[in-house]
């Protein structure tokens, strides 16, 4: 290679870098327009509200309980 060749290789490495820069610049945004607003959460609290007594009361149906219908024997289908 000669010595032109040299010189334009450095000519265009120098002029690309600088196109990069200067387009990266308008490309990328800068921190002061990267801030975003958002809620603030509650703390959370150990309190605990009663549930609604319409719902929740010694009336209510439970159902955890099994239910049983009939005598309780099983026939099994053959």
């Amino acid at each position: 290679m000669k010595q032109k060749d040299f010189a334009l290789i450095i000519v265009i490495v120098i002029i690309s870098a600088i196109m990069s820069l200067v387009i990266s610049k308008f490309t990328f945004s800068r921190p002061a327009s990267r801030q975003e607003k958002v809620e603030v959460v509650e703390a959370i609290s150990s309190e605990f509200k009663e549930p609604d007594k319409k719902y929740f009361n010694n009336e209510a149906i439970n159902p955890t309980v099994l239910i049983k219908i009939g005598q309780g024997t099983q026939n099994p289908i053959r």
